[in-house]
């Protein structure tokens, strides 16, 4: 990749429509299932807030995402962001059986990149870590000549 391509978003597309659908399926279910039930106003709205739990919780299994631009890439995982650097990047791994690419950082560290994982679309997964870890070779330590 060029710099002219940067920025670039890595992220599970095909698993992010599966859990978004879900999510909306058992809301919808729960809440129709809530309102044709003949129930008091507080169970009606326990079923309501639980299809939204339902849903909130996969859309937040569908948020990791990794970008990478000129300064470096910014890894989002389920609850926590992070930003690197190129030059903290020494590899991008993603082996048989990982359920994401790992990272190993310049400090000694690995950091999970679940924006990208092979569960439902593998080649898409394996295509995308090449990418990443070519962009970490040409703009990493080794291109800084540190």
């Amino acid at each position: 990749m060029t710099a002219d391509e940067l920025p670039v978003t890595f992220r599970p597309r095909r698993t992010r429509v599966v859990l978004a659908t879900a999510g909306f399926a058992i809301f919808a279910t729960l809440t129709a299932i809530g309102m044709t039930l003949s129930m008091n106003v507080g169970e009606r709205i326990s079923f309501v807030v639980t299809g939204l739990l339902f849903l909130g919780g996969l859309l937040l299994l569908g948020r990791p995402k990794v970008v990478a631009d000129d300064d470096g890439v910014t890894v989002t995982n389920l609850t926590h962001r992070r930003h690197l650097a190129w030059a903290e990047i020494l590899r991008v791994n993603l082996r048989p059986g990982d359920p994401w690419v790992l990272l190993d950082l310049a400090d000694g560290t690995s950091l999970p990149a679940m924006g990208i994982q092979p569960g439902i679309a593998r080649q898409q997964a394996e295509q995308d870590a090449r990418a990443l870890a070519g962009m970490a070779a040409e703009r990493g330590t080794s291109a800084s000549g540190a």
